[in-house]
């Protein structure tokens, strides 16, 4: 098949299995690469020690997956249509903050199932063909590619920004072998704006462009698995589970539309659930109601650590302290260390 017929039918039929753009990438992430060795190089990455041990094979995708020669990226939407307004959860320290990319169902399963249907139709047309798909699951540089396969531009928060949809969205990736047309990439559009920059709760984006992991709260609160830092605390608010700050900023975010696909509508409530309530469940409903959720790999020590921090972060209540020293005596020891600030914090 012509090459050009080719990745025409990829967009038809991407289009047609939920995703919102599509494009291809060459393989060539040399400017990627050193970038992202600087980074490591300055500490930026913390405790995830995993980045590193990947090597080039991030890089350098025909060394991750041999023979590679080109790589589909794909956009699927995800803000959820019947969520709380975020800003007004944010004002409301008794509520919880979560990420509006987790208020639904797992994204990893859902994109990769639709991937793997779009390499299957691939294969129908073409023949056989050798391919390998990822939805943030391998060492993938997956910003630097879907910039490179035209689907937006690096921010200066360091996500991918599309002019038709601003951020709220997921990637995801298919490296084959097959030739295909590079996609054309996009100009970048942030300007003279700083807006994501200047709303960070930490300063976690130290200049434009780079981002120092160590002060994130997504990473603090997602990754970290240790102690959350004291002079950190007190900057996260109720955020318990990621932070949306940057993107709720971004004036090209005014472009975003809601997710057509129901497993991103809320679940449980957690567009804006208490504080209380959320720390009061036992580590069985806890993995009862995360089944099926991203939330569910921080696991039930994490999640109890980032909620007695925003416990500690919220206005003076009775109600609160009591419910952090019911819990205190069987607490973990990261737990307890967290509990017993939020109690410090709170008196």
């Amino acid at each position: 098949m012509d090459i050009n017929t080719l990745n025409n039918k990829i967009t038809t039929w991407a289009t047609e299995l939920g995703f919102q753009d599509v494009g291809i990438s060459d393989i060539n992430l040399s400017a990627a690469e050193q970038q992202l060795i600087q980074w490591l190089d300055n500490g930026y990455h913390g405790d995830m020690d995993w980045m590193q041990r990947h090597g080039t094979r991030r890089s350098r995708p025909h060394e991750l997956v041999a023979g590679t020669q080109s790589i589909i990226s794909v956009r699927m939407d995800y803000l959820p249509a019947n969520q709380a307004d975020p800003i007004m959860v944010l004002n409301h320290p008794e509520l919880a903050y979560i990420s509006r990319y987790a208020l639904g169902r797992d994204y990893h399963k859902i994109m990769r199932k639709q991937l793997q249907k779009l390499a299957q139709t691939i294969a129908h047309e073409t023949g056989e063909f050798g391919y390998r798909v990822f939805v943030d699951s391998a060492p993938v540089l997956e910003k630097p590619i879907a910039e490179k396969a035209g689907l937006g531009w690096t921010g200066k928060h360091t996500n991918l920004l599309s002019r038709q949809a601003g951020s709220w969205f997921f990637l995801g990736e298919i490296y084959t072998d097959l030739p295909l047309k590079p996609s054309t990439t996009r100009r970048n559009h942030c300007g003279a704006c700083t807006a994501c920059m200047d709303v960070c709760p930490t300063q976690a984006i130290i200049a434009p462009y780079v981002l120092d992991a160590r002060l994130c709260i997504s990473y603090l609160t997602i990754e970290h698995k240790g102690a959350i830092p004291e002079a950190l605390r007190p900057l996260m608010g109720n955020r318990i589970y990621g932070c949306d700050d940057c993107q709720l900023v971004c004036p090209w975010n005014r472009f975003a539309t809601s997710s057509l696909h129901p497993d991103f509508d809320v679940r449980h409530q957690l567009d804006s659930p208490a504080l209380i309530e959320l720390f009061t469940w036992s580590e069985t409903e806890f993995l009862q109601k995360m089944e099926g959720s991203a939330i569910r790999r921080i696991g039930y020590e994490r999640w109890q650590r980032n909620l007695a921090v925003a416990m500690g972060n919220a206005p003076q209540n009775d109600a609160i302290i009591a419910c952090l020293e019911k819990r205190l005596p069987s607490a973990s020891a990261l737990v307890r260390e967290h509990i017993q600030w939020a109690l410090d914090h709170s008196r």
